[in-house]
């Protein structure tokens, strides 16, 4: 055997993680397409139910640690993502960035709520129409965070669906149609298509061309605040107003 002397490189671009749950079957492929080329991209899963209940949401707190140490372990990352909106609004969002920090180093962690939050005050919106995949009871549960978070929920709908497996087949037309009405019914500054398994990246500009205000989505909002905290550079065009925000 001949052994040969190397050199290591030392990256240089943005690093940034996700947490993804089990049951997800949107987010990363979203993220492929809203992060910049230059990001490098790391994602783990978490334990999650095939029903979404504020029960099944809430057990994903003991898992939260043990998914991000399935990340590379070498690596501090520039920011870290949980992709759980509803997740986040049961567990908290000072909970998320403490359980992920025990389990990677990062220099931010942050989620879907802190997301669209950091979105919202960027846009200058505070009335904010809201669209859920889910059954009341967690969909009211996120929008009294939002809430109590300063912003104003003056409308929601629902498709009203526990099932994870339906909430990734729910169609683009149908996401259309209810969040054109949905913001028709009340007056607001934007509206939030929420959770990171909705299938709401090729509609948002669609839907922001019906109703002529900003459309906000889970998986966008959080690419958008992952890249702002990371220092990643600008994202691609084409999903929303919102990635035109420095």
């Amino acid at each position: 055997m001949t052994d040969f002397a190397y050199t290591l490189d030392i990256p240089g671009d943005p690093c940034l993680g996700l947490i993804v749950l089990q049951t997800d079957e949107t987010i990363e492929q979203d993220f492929r397409r809203l992060l910049p080329a230059s990001a490098r991209l790391y994602v783990s899963r978490v334990p999650s139910g095939l029903e979404v209940t504020r029960e099944t949401l809430g057990a994903m707190e003991a898992h939260i640690p043990a998914a991000a140490g399935l990340l590379p372990e070498p690596i501090s990352f520039d920011a870290i993502g949980y992709g759980c909106t509803s997740g986040t609004s049961v567990i908290g969002t000072a909970k998320v960035g403490d359980l992920v920090r025990q389990g990677a180093r990062t220099e931010a962690v942050t989620e879907p709520v802190s997301a669209l939050l950091a979105a919202s005050a960027a846009l200058g919106v505070r009335r904010l129409a809201f669209l859920s995949p889910y059954v009341e009871a967690v969909s009211a549960g996120l929008c009294d965070v939002l809430r109590d978070n300063g912003l104003e929920i003056p409308v929601f709908g629902s498709f009203n669906t526990a099932e994870e497996a339906k909430v990734a087949r729910i169609a683009g037309p149908s996401i259309v149609a209810a969040a054109s009405q949905l913001a028709g019914t009340a007056e607001v500054d934007a509206i939030f298509l929420s959770c990171t398994n909705l299938r709401t990246l090729d509609v948002i500009a669609e839907i922001e061309r019906i109703i002529g205000k900003p459309v906000l989505s889970s998986n966008q909002v959080l690419a958008w605040h992952m890249c702002r905290l990371s220092g990643a550079g600008k994202m691609p065009e084409g999903f929303g107003r919102l990635l035109s925000v420095e």
